[in-house]
């Protein structure tokens, strides 16, 4: 089977249409058009619908579109494992909680810098939940997740562990039992802070309660110290937070409050000489002290 088919079938599929993939691949649409027809021959099925409103994949190219994605991302490792013997750096695609690139992944980056200059490191912020979907689907080379995770086609190394805490506002006791429920602050679904944090709520007996959802660390934490709300949270975002005079914390019992970020990484990757670079710099730094933010 020829390689440059698959190519041209996959933009076909990625885009919908013969002109949309020409375009995409710079060429002209009857070079896209022979490319499929040869394949088509080659393989004796019809790989697409032809439709007014473009290209449909048929049952017999859904199938192949799994295998030419896969041929594409092995391709790409191939590419990347030459980079890497070459010493020319490479990419890696790290995953990482809104949290743990904010606070942990700093020393982590500049440590690696300094020790792999040429390296590019490709960072995407995400809850738990979205970074594991991305890196079973091979976007992600490893992610940073909260606890320890048992998916049988990942591996797992604790690398920090987080203290969770009950965040409120400075000066306000949090109502327990009220009848008036607390609100919660946090990150959209999939996220295991979250998880946490409702798990508190009804320990706390409040169901239902309400939620205000925040893209951002510096979002909640604003309005948790506005005093819209509460949170939890690891102790060391609250200590480098700007926000952290307006901000109490409260202790949580230990079945909710230790909850370690994991690094993971899919067990069928081939080795990779730039993330076991990154996995160093992360064993490195993972026990030095994060800096607190002075208050005044």
């Amino acid at each position: 089977m020829d390689i440059r088919n698959l190519k041209f079938f996959s933009a076909i599929a990625d885009t919908g249409g013969v002109s949309s993939a020409a375009r995409h691949l710079n060429t002209v649409q009857s070079n896209v058009t022979a490319r499929l027809k040869d394949l088509e021959r080659e393989l004796g099925v019809e790989l697409f619908y032809r439709t007014g409103k473009g290209m449909v994949l048929t049952s017999a190219g859904e199938i192949l579109r799994s295998y030419a994605w896969r041929l594409e991302r092995l391709g790409e490792e191939a590419r990347q494992a030459m980079r890497d013997f070459a010493g020319e750096g490479g990419l890696i695609r790290i995953g990482a909680m809104e949290t743990t690139a904010a606070i942990r992944l700093p020393p982590v980056l500049k440590s690696l810098q300094q020790e792999q200059p040429k390296l590019e490191v490709r960072v995407t912020a995400g809850p738990t939940e979205t970074l594991l979907y991305e890196l079973l689907a091979y976007r992600l080379d490893g992610a940073f997740v909260a606890g320890e995770q048992t998916h049988k086609e990942l591996v797992g190394e604790k690398v920090f562990a987080e203290r969770l805490v009950l965040v409120r506002p400075a000066g306000r006791e949090v109502s327990q039992g009220s009848d008036a429920p607390e609100q919660l602050i946090v990150f959209r679904r999939g996220c295991s802070y979250r998880a946490r944090s409702e798990e508190w709520l009804r320990d706390q007996g409040q169901l239902p309660f309400r939620v205000m959802e925040f893209g951002t660390l510096d979002g909640i934490l604003g309005c948790v110290a506005a005093g819209l709300g509460v949170t939890l949270l690891p102790e060391v975002v609250i200590s480098t937070s700007r926000f952290v005079g307006d901000l109490k914390v409260e202790a949580l019992p230990k079945r909710l409050s230790e909850l370690p970020t994991y690094f993971v990484r899919r067990k069928d990757t081939a080795p990779k000489h730039s993330l076991d670079a990154f996995l160093a710099a992360v064993r490195k730094t993972k026990t030095s002290p994060v800096p607190k933010r002075a208050v005044g």
